[in-house]
C-alpha cells in the first residue's frame, strides 16, 4: 500500500525535495494529519477550548514521566492514557462548578507540566525528551502512516454521525438535553477524542505547537465562512494548503517542519482577519 502512494508521489511530484523516503512519508502525514486537526479546530474554536487542547498537550510531559518510571521503551501508552484521564478529570472538575473552567484548566496543566518536568529532569535526564517539545514530521514511519489513516477515518465517521449533537450540546446544552441529546456524554466523547489526537500528534508536531495546529485553521476559516459547511472546507483547505507550504519551506530552509507550518497558518489568520475587517 505504501510503496502504492510512493509511485503516485514519484509521478505526480517529480521534484527532488520528495525523492527522499522521508520526505514521502512527511508529505503523506501532512495529507492524514492536517485534515483531522482541522475538523476538530472548528469544534474548538466554536466551544472556546484552546486553553484546553494546549493543556492537553502541555500534560504530555506527566504522560511521559509515567513512562519512563515504568520502564517503557515508548511512553507513547502512558501518554495516551494519562491524556485521556488527564480529559475526563477536567470535565468533571468543571461540570462541578466549583471554579471557572479557564481555572480549573490552568490549574490541572501547571501541576501536570511541573510534574513531569520535576521526573523527566531528575538526575539531570530531561535533554533527551526535549523532542516531544519541538516534534520531528520528518521521523514518521510507514506503521505511523498507517495508524493515521485510521484516525482519519474514525474522526470522520464520528463527525458524519455525531456532528450535529455534539453541536447542539455545544450551543444550548439545555435545548440539548430537551431533545434527548445526552450532553454529558457527548461532552466527553470530544475530550477524550481531543486527547488521543493531540497524544498521538505531539511525537510529530510537538508539544509546543500542537495546540497551534488545532486552533488556527478553524480561527482563520471563521473569518471567511458564511456557514457551517464553509467553516469545515475553508479549515481543511487552510490546513492542507499550510502543512504542504510548511513542509516545503522547512526542507529547504533547514528548520523545524511543525513551527514552520505554524507560522504559515498564522499567515492565512492574519491574512483573513484582514479582509473580514475590510469587508465589514
Amino acid at each position: 500500500m505504501i510503496a502504492f502512494w510512493y509511485s503516485l508521489i514519484d509521478f505526480f511530484l517529480p521534484f527532488e525535495w520528495v525523492q527522499y523516503s522521508f520526505m514521502k512519508n512527511a508529505l503523506l502525514a501532512v495529507l492524514l494529519l492536517t485534515p483531522v486537526l482541522a475538523i476538530l479546530g472548528t469544534m474548538i474554536v466554536n466551544n472556546q477550548m484552546a486553553f484546553f487542547s494546549d493543556s492537553l498537550g502541555h500534560s504530555a510531559f506527566t504522560g511521559i514521566a509515567i513512562g519512563v518510571i515504568l520502564g517503557m521503551k515508548s511512553p507513547l501508552w502512558s501518554l495516551l492514557l494519562f491524556s485521556i484521564v488527564f480529559a475526563i478529570a477536567v470535565i468533571i472538575v468543571k461540570n462541578a462548578n466549583t471554579a471557572s473552567t479557564d481555572t480549573v484548566i490552568g490549574v490541572f496543566s501547571s501541576t501536570a507540566v511541573a510534574l513531569g518536568i520535576v521526573v523527566l529532569s531528575r538526575n539531570g535526564g530531561f535533554n533527551k525528551y526535549t523532542v516531544y517539545l519541538i516534534g520531528d514530521l520528518l521521523s514518521i514511519k510507514p506503521a505511523d502512516l498507517l495508524a493515521l489513516g485510521l484516525v482519519l477515518i474514525v474522526v470522520i465517521i464520528l463527525w458524519i454521525v455525531c456532528f450535529n449533537k455534539l453541536l447542539l450540546a455545544s450551543v444550548n446544552q439545555s435545548l440539548a438535553r430537551s431533545r434527548g441529546v445526552n450532553v454529558r456524554f457527548y461532552e466527553f466523547l470530544f475530550a477524550i477524542i481531543i486527547a488521543v489526537i493531540v497524544t498521538l500528534s505531539i511525537q510529530w508536531v510537538g508539544i509546543l505547537i500542537i495546540s497551534s495546529l488545532l486552533v488556527l485553521p478553524a480561527a482563520a476559516s471563521r473569518n471567511i465562512a458564511g456557514n457551517i459547511k464553509q467553516y469545515h472546507v475553508y479549515s481543511v483547505v487552510i490546513a492542507i494548503i499550510s502543512g504542504l507550504a510548511g513542509l516545503i519551506l522547512s526542507y529547504f530552509w533547514g528548520t523545524a517542519t511543525g513551527a514552520t507550518i505554524v507560522l504559515i497558518l498564522a499567515v492565512f489568520f492574519t491574512t483573513t482577519l484582514v479582509w473580514k475587517l475590510v469587508t465589514r
